[in-house]
């Protein structure tokens, strides 16, 4: 496969690693773009781990509580500008209401909101702001008790992130604290156990083949594996963290002295995962003037 200068930025700009080294990566792996970003950690040479959906779409997420339940929703804009639009902030308020009486985004488009179903809410809207939307996707908690955050507030209930907490346990000011915890380090799963095995097993993989490397023998390499894995739980499952109200504990420990369980959590970051190709407004402005 031909490796292009695209997919060397790319790669670059998803790694840190260097050009010659990001091609060579490329070239190794026949254009594989996530095989080459685990050759270049195996070698040492990526500087980050980066999450692979970039937050590029604008917008916002909102949270509702209701009933020992709670929803976040994520609606998006074109532009920041509409985001902080008192009547698009309405739209998705109200949204956020009628999400707590559905299980899926699909149930949420066809919910009723003020006589019309929140698609159609969402297209008049976009007839009369003039910028193009989407209900792009919802998440809903159960729980004892649940406890909700939003970082970045546009307005209240809504904001860049939503958090959401669910509790066996009464102690909303604890519930908080780990909202806050979940927004500023965005855990992958609750514990080891949420994790998908396939991600484990790849990272398990990844880290034998970076212990090779060092030449040492498997013996060795076996035990370094136990204690990289180990790492690698206290950094991606939330119980295992450490809480950053108090790093002496884990979040975990944490709940136990705070005399509840933590039984789940969601966690909305507006354009996550989404992929904005970026326009070059002079080529365009002078592709317009050609006519």
């Amino acid at each position: 496969m031909a490796i292009t200068a695209a997919m060397v930025k790319e790669l670059r700009d998803s790694t840190g690693a260097g050009m010659m080294d990001a091609k060579k990566a490329l070239t190794e792996n026949d254009g594989d773009m996530q095989a080459a970003v685990d050759w270049l950690r195996t070698k040492g040479l990526a500087k980050a781990a980066k999450k692979s959906g970039r937050t590029a779409a604008e917008g916002l997420v909102a949270v509702a509580v209701g009933q020992g339940a709670a929803v976040a929703v994520e609606v998006n804009s074109e532009t920041d500008f509409v985001a902080k639009n008192a009547e698009f902030q309405g739209m998705v308020e109200g949204i956020a209401q009628a999400a707590l009486a559905v299980d899926d985004v699909d149930a949420l488009k066809a919910a009723d909101m003020g006589g019309k179903t929140v698609e159609a809410t969402v297209t008049d809207k976009i007839a009369t702001i003039g910028e193009n939307m989407s209900v792009r996707r919802m998440a809903k908690i159960a729980g004892g008790s649940v406890v909700s955050y939003v970082h970045n507030a546009a307005a209240p209930g809504m904001g860049k992130i939503g958090v959401l907490v669910a509790l066996s346990g009464d102690n909303d000011a604890f519930g908080k604290q780990v909202a806050m915890h979940v927004a500023a380090v965005n855990p992958a799963s609750l514990s080891e156990a949420d994790l998908d095995p396939a991600v484990v097993e790849k990272e398990r993989q990844v880290q034998i083949d970076i212990a090779r490397e060092s030449g040492k023998p498997e013996a060795v390499i076996e035990k370094m594996i136990v204690g990289r894995m180990k790492k690698y739980m206290s950094e991606v499952t939330l119980l295992n963290q450490s809480f950053v109200v108090n790093p002496d504990l884990t979040v975990a420990k944490a709940a136990e002295e705070a005399g509840v369980e933590i039984t789940g959590f969601v966690r909305l970051e507006v354009g996550e995962g989404i992929e904005v190709v970026k326009e070059d407004f002079a080529a365009e402005v002078a592709k317009a003037a050609q006519g």
